[in-house]
């Protein structure tokens, strides 16, 4: 019987195959001269071709091992870097001792405590010329009006809600202000800095102190903000300066029936066999500036935060730092709205920039919605704000570093801490 298996002493499989090769071959040839695969073809090369990774991939191995040695000599350069930073907070711990007698006096003149001198209150305008004139051309006409005006004039004690009328002027504080908040915040007299001792890791406190009042029995609510000046070993990249990173609050001793961060509210109930119905009380949140000083812990054990969650941690670590930056050293200035004033004109600029560039990043806007949102910690950077003034907020996280302190800032006495 004959050997179907071969064909003139070729195996029949090996003649499959071949016919199979020739059919690809065919079916590549009638591809290949479609214009649309082409045209496709060459946009996936031309994408691929001009990403710096891939471009990376085509360097010899020799090249490739140079580029290598560079990344580590950038790791050592976030390292001293670091180090620089930790130089900064070490001066600005220096300077906060220089300034602190000016602002005694400040908290001693706001409420009324000392009266400053003539000289001390001697202050020329820019509009000083202007005014002179103007006033030396009105003076024989109402002088008298002037003295009768000056002798019914109040002079009340020191300056009346100097820091609650800040909190009014500032939009990212207003909008914390509740109506029940505000009489509370009248009784406020001083804010206060305190930055970490030496040797200990770096943080800072904010300190709010309050006359006696009918709320609370603290003099002093605290806020500390604990810091990170460090690469992260995972990512040393990244690093872009000191960062908050974690924050704890402190336990208010409300007095009875004065807590406005919690509302009770009545609720029905109905029993499920006899069908009475009866009336409970419970307490909710409410919302309140003073939930400021119970915030969100940082997760430190790579759990993930909600998005809700993620944006309240990120807005309160910029607020924090608002106070220590600008609020605290330049409170006059917030409190007659000239830094206001200052800080509306330099936002109006950025915003008219973001506009014309708005057509630009749109497809890169596209590219990033396949980001995943969640790959990197709530953060604030401060690195760029101590050269420079200004300061930026990644809050595109969820997973929030946490820096422990081998002993906390001393605390007052009249805070608990959480």
């Amino acid at each position: 019987m004959a050997d179907n298996s071969f064909s003139d002493g070729v195996p029949s499989d090996a003649l499959e195959a071949a016919k199979n090769a020739s059919h690809t071959e065919k079916l590549t040839d009638q591809v290949m001269q479609n214009p649309q695969v082409l045209a496709a073809l060459q946009e996936r090369l031309d994408s691929v071709s001009h990403t710096p990774s891939s471009y990376i991939e085509t360097l010899p191995k020799a090249v490739r091992r140079r580029i290598n040695a560079l990344k580590q000599l950038q790791v050592r350069c976030a390292h001293i870097e670091a180090k620089f930073y930790e130089e900064v907070h070490d001066l600005e711990r220096k300077y906060a001792a220089l300034y602190q007698p000016l602002f005694d006096k400040r908290r001693e003149f706001i409420t009324g405590d000392v009266e400053p001198t003539d000289a001390e209150s001697e202050w020329h305008s820019d509009n000083e010329e202007e005014d002179k004139l103007a006033g030396d051309m009105k003076n024989k006409v109402v002088i008298a009006e002037k003295e009768a005006a000056t002798a019914e004039e109040p002079n009340p004690k020191g300056i009346p809600e100097f820091w609650f009328t800040i909190f009014r002027n500032v939009d990212m504080l207003s909008e914390l202000v509740q109506e029940y908040d505000e009489p509370i915040l009248k009784h406020l007299q001083d804010i206060k800095v305190k930055f970490s001792d030496p040797g200990q890791p770096m943080s800072f406190v904010l300190e709010f102190h309050f006359e006696p009042n009918d709320y609370f029995t603290n003099s002093v609510l605290t806020k500390t903000y604990k810091m990170k000046s460090e690469p992260d070993k995972a990512d040393p990249f990244s690093f872009e300066g000191p960062e908050i990173v974690d924050c704890d609050g402190c336990v208010i001793d409300w007095k009875k029936g004065k807590n406005v961060t919690v509302k009770t509210i009545k609720k029905k109930q109905k029993h499920k066999g006899r069908g009475t119905v009866r009336t409970i009380t419970k307490q909710v949140p409410n919302d309140s500036f003073f939930n400021f000083f119970s915030p969100l812990k940082a997760s430190g054990d790579g759990e993930s935060l909600d998005e809700d969650s993620e944006f309240t941690l990120a807005s309160d670590f910029e607020i924090g730092h608002f106070f220590r930056e600008r609020v605290v050293p330049r409170a006059v200035l917030y409190f007659t709205g000239e830094a206001i004033e200052d800080n509306d004109s330099f936002e109006e600029g950025e915003e008219g920039e973001e506009e014309e560039l708005e057509g630009d990043e749109e497809g890169e806007d596209e590219d990033d919605a396949d980001i995943n949102p969640k790959a990197a910690p709530v953060r604030l950077f401060l690195g760029s704000r101590l050269m420079f003034g200004y300061c930026r907020r990644s809050t595109s996280a969820v997973t929030v570093c946490s820096v422990r302190t081998k002993k906390e800032p001393s605390q007052p006495s009249e805070c608990k801490q959480q």
